[in-house]
């Protein structure tokens, strides 16, 4: 029998917390530390030094005889270079030393990390330094020391540069606003995130023979099996001993680093689930999702699994996303998304409401130029995921509450005629007392946001980098506007009722799914990138250059980079797509039909010289020839149409999309034809039979 697990004695065992710090260090060290968190200062030499003796002692007692600067590349996923603590001493003996210089700042090799142009391909110099808002954590005999990443001029080469500006920028203007409303008490706003994970789960032994989810994460053939997920009966069953048993492995790693991981369960699809975690402050639930993604991956492997990350594994059933909550509190504990109990709470509420609507209706497609990528152009827009469209949902009753606002009407008392936000006879804002919008884009849950178009390989920095800036940039107009006022209430009623009023186009509470709203999203003059190729150039757009540029979350330069390295990881994915899919049909797909096209030809011959009926052997000879013939022709067309992909990155995205994808589309389409006529025993992979219901 396995031995329970104690949770509170081993979360964050294997993370150099605030408490460790507190105990091993000396006290001047440790306000120290606590100083240059609260006021954004450098931490001096001497200090740094004290901090990576206790670091580095507390690490070798927990196994660790090396550390690692560990960071977030524009790759998406993170890196990390490992040096030993060994250092000679003579006489062939060494000693464990890690300094202060050491703990603050390395310099790994930046030559092969994709820069969109920011440097020269030889000019390989890349500097990590230490972010001491983040807790340092052993894991797998090192310690593991979170870090930002930058050139040799400075330019962020990472996803976390970006996101601590955001945070600072957004912290900076919504204290400006809870100042006006009279709270002396919190010194900075956190921006509040918690990041559910969708991910499939496959035997090893399944996946090693499929090529195509070994290059590409997912499926570029397979016919649809007799049984989909139209039973429902996978959502919130009975976990699998087997899964059950990773999810319990997966759990306790998470927990000893620290990371939040709350609920667990079986998602729609079959062999699909979902981890989600407590929120927490953005910066680290960044770091946490991204040691989510890792040790899912890890563990399922130590259970002879594969952990599929992909948006869409599978082509016709639900494909993952990464549904990315986000509010904004005080270090106080109040959450400036929930409503309050009084007239003045509630006012407040309601201007960081109305920066939100204000903010994702002018910088819409900065919200949807985040979340595109090569794997969730297969899924936004589909069954299981929001449309393409940006909307937001907030529920019958804060409806009736804005359009209330907008049109100067009573809300509850037929007695008053008018209701005006920030004086005492306004009334009491529910919290949360409608079904959710699972259509909805961005769905309003009660005190937070639920941005639901993440897809679940991704990074959350970039989509919570835009929101937090959207927020900073309509909170900072409205603060400019309140602090100069003569009369605060009438200015705070006109913001709110001007902000609802002109951007009520943005707010959706229908189904997202429907032609309709397609229609009337038109209408209403709404952006709608159905993919990638659409969508992102409008990331560069001289609106969005201002916005980052102007609050300092960017520079120029730094965000064209990032436009750039999306577009060009979008082509390269999807040029591997199509060479893979080439490779499976004319090496495996192919001979493996002609092969049985050949053997049932043979039959036919010996059944005719018998005279014996052959009509089922004459039909199927004569499907198969024709789809082989078909497919091979499908796959002659397409190696042509790839030696004519455009050099130009744009172009070349286009073409992808236009012609590209299409191409692979028909290979597929008379490929899985194939499979549903081919003996089983001559298919050269695992069917969607054998993976999703193994």
């Amino acid at each position: 029998m396995n031995n329970p697990i104690n949770v509170p004695d081993i979360f964050g065992s294997d993370v150099f917390t605030e408490a460790t710090m507190k105990q091993r260090l000396a006290p001047a060290i440790y306000e120290a530390w606590k100083h240059c968190i609260d006021s954004g200062t450098h931490l001096t030499l001497d200090v740094a030094n004290e901090i990576a003796e206790a670091m580095k002692l507390w690490a070798i007692e927990k196994g660790a005889t090396h550390y690692t600067h560990w960071f977030q590349p524009m790759t998406g996923i993170t890196a990390e270079k490992h040096d030993s603590f060994i250092t000679p001493i003579g006489d062939g003996k060494v000693i464990m030393e890690f300094s202060g210089k050491e703990l603050v700042r390395g310099e790994p090799d930046a030559s092969s990390f994709p820069s969109g142009g920011l440097r020269a391909t030889f000019e390989a110099r890349g500097y990590t330094a230490w972010d001491p808002t983040s807790f340092a954590f052993v894991k797998d005999g090192s310690l593991y020391i979170p870090t930002c990443f930058f050139s040799y001029n400075g330019e962020a080469l990472d996803k976390k540069t970006p996101l601590l500006r955001s945070l600072e920028e957004v912290s900076r203007e919504a204290m400006r606003i809870i100042r006006l409303f009279g709270d002396t008490d919190a010194k900075r706003v956190v921006a509040c995130v918690g990041a559910e994970q969708e991910y499939f789960i496959l035997p090893k032994a399944l996946y090693a023979q499929r090529e195509d989810l070994r290059l590409t994460g997912r499926t570029l053939f397979g016919a649809r099996p007799p049984k989909g997920q139209e039973l429902d009966d996978h959502y919130f069953g009975t976990i699998r001993t087997r899964i059950s048993n990773f999810m319990k492995d997966l759990d306790e790693q998470l927990w000893r680093l620290g990371v939040l991981s709350k609920t667990k369960h079986n998602e729609v699809a079959p062999c699909q689930h979902e981890m989600a975690p407590i929120y927490s402050g953005a910066s680290s639930a960044c770091d946490a999702n991204q040691l989510v993604m890792e040790i899912m991956k890890k563990c399922a492997a130590k259970h002879d699994l594969v952990c599929l990350l992909h948006e869409k594994p599978f082509e016709g059933i639900n494909g993952s996303g990464k549904h990315n909550n986000w509010s904004l509190a005080t270090d106080t504990g109040k959450n400036l998304f929930s409503p309050g109990k009084t007239p003045r709470q509630n006012a407040q509420f309601l201007l960081f409401l109305a920066a939100f609507v204000q903010g994702v209706d002018e910088y819409q497609d900065f919200l949807r130029c985040t979340v595109a990528s090569a794997g969730n152009d297969h899924r936004l827009g589909a069954n299981e995921a929001p449309p393409a469209i940006v909307s937001i949902f907030l529920g019958d009753e804060l409806n009736a509450v804005v359009r209330s606002i907008i049109d100067g009407t009573n809300y509850t008392d037929p007695e008053k005629s008018v209701m005006r936000v920030g004086v005492d006879v306004m009334p009491t804002i529910p919290k949360d007392t409608t079904d959710r919008n699972r259509t909805s884009p961005l769905a309003f849950t009660g005190n937070k946001f639920e941005f639901r178009m993440l897809g679940s390989s991704q990074s959350i920095a970039g989509p919570n980098i835009a929101l937090n800036t959207i927020m900073a940039e309509e909170l900072g107009r409205f603060a400019d506007a309140l602090e100069q006022a003569d009369d605060f209430d009438a200015t705070l009623h006109n913001l709110v009722c001007k902000a609802f009023t002109e951007h009520q186009r943005i707010i959706f509470d229908g189904n997202g799914y429907s032609e309709e709203w397609k229609q009337e999203a038109a209408r209403r003059g709404l952006s709608n990138f159905a993919s990638t190729p659409e969508c992102l150039p409008s990331y560069i757009s001289p609106k969005n250059i201002d916005l980052v540029t102007r609050h300092g979350i960017f520079t120029e330069a730094e965000f064209r980079a990032r436009y750039a390295i999306h577009m060009e990881a979008y082509n390269k994915i999807v040029g591997i797509e199509a060479k893979t899919t080439l490779d499976m049909a004319m090496r495996q797909i192919l001979p493996a039909a002609l092969h049985y096209t050949r053997v049932l030809s043979e039959g036919l011959a010996s059944k005719k010289a018998l005279g014996i009926s052959t009509k089922a052997e004459s039909a199927l000879v004569t499907r198969l020839s024709e789809k082989t013939d078909s497919l091979f022709d499908g796959c002659e067309k397409l190696k042509s149409h790839m030696t004519a992909v455009p050099s130009e990155l744009e172009s070349a995205a286009r073409y992808y999309h236009e012609t590209i994808l299409p191409d692979m589309d028909a290979i597929r389409s008379d490929a899985d034809s194939l499979e549903e006529m081919t003996d089983k025993a001559y298919w050269p992979f695992p069917t969607y039979a054998d993976l999703l219901y193994y």
